[in-house]
């Protein structure tokens, strides 16, 4: 089985299975890209506890696999939070490991959230705002020690980023600065937000896109099951000169665990022919 080349699976897709396991899942399938999940609370394909020795294991086991990793989604703490001298430590310690683990893996960025989960400010909307890219910009900069780059995930329906004027304020404090920027087409419906808009107010900043469906305040659907309009926003970005990669990201609700495989081919069938 094909897909697009540039057409790859988040292993969130397959959360439910051991690392190793989906990986072999997403090969079998035909997929020779992936995304890497190391989101704590939403896949656990790589330890929140990052010492060297889980560097070096989950490194192992993905160099094994034969796929290339385009990123790893990660998250090294709520961006928007105050921390102390002890916090900050632990934070860069974390933020290192990934990126030791982004670098092994082969893979071009590590991917950042926009935020902490949940809409409201920690102090103010645009002292959280501030202090999220200032903790971008200086990941950016570590990462580039690294050869890594660092994009967010901004719009992200569940994080201070929700909508498309804060994704839009924190994009104007980001000018200037190597920190791009991860479209997800299931958040910016679930916002509902229109996903051309979208495009239009991030022409250009727009490194990598995650692919799932959505409804208004659902992000959890098979593609095909919700509203977003898939065929006009890859249309949109094509015309905009993107030369990116795009991802599976099937963390979905509507089909069992058994299912997903299938669901998973059919989505990437369906998406390597608009693509």
């Amino acid at each position: 089985m094909m897909f697009h080349s540039r057409l790859g699976c988040s292993s969130i897709s397959f959360r439910h299975q051991e690392l190793g396991e989906a990986l072999r899942t997403m090969r079998g399938l035909g997929f020779e890209e992936i995304d890497l999940g190391a989101l704590p609370g939403v896949c656990d394909h790589v330890p929140y506890e990052l010492d060297a020795a889980a560097v070096a294991a989950v490194s192992a086991t993905v160099q094994e696999s034969g796929l290339r990793v385009r990123s790893v989604n990660g998250d090294i703490g709520d961006l928007n939070a105050e921390l102390d001298g002890e916090g900050r430590a632990l934070r860069q310690r974390h933020l290192d490991a990934l990126l030791t683990l982004t670098a092994n893996a082969g893979a071009k960025a590590l991917v950042l959230p926009c935020g902490a989960l949940g809409h409201n400010p920690v102090r103010s909307e645009q002292e959280d705002l501030d202090l999220i890219a200032a903790q971008l910009i200086c990941a950016s900069e570590r990462g580039a020690e690294f050869g890594v780059e660092i994009w967010t995930e901004s719009l992200h329906f569940l994080r201070f980023c929700w909508n498309l004027e804060r994704a839009g304020l924190l994009a104007d404090r980001l000018a200037g600065f190597d920190v791009g920027i991860v479209m997800d087409f299931s958040h910016i419906v679930a916002a509902g937000e229109d996903p051309l808009r979208f495009l239009q107010r991030h022409r250009g900043r727009i490194r990598h896109v995650h692919l799932r469906d959505a409804v208004p305040g659902n992000i959890n659907l098979s593609i095909g099951n919700g509203d977003t309009g898939f065929d006009g926003g890859l249309k949109r970005l094509a015309a905009q000169g993107y030369t990116g990669h795009f991802s599976l990201e099937l963390e979905t609700r509507d089909v069992t665990n058994e299912e997903r495989p299938a669901a998973a081919a059919k989505a990437a069938s369906f998406i390597t022919d608009l693509i």
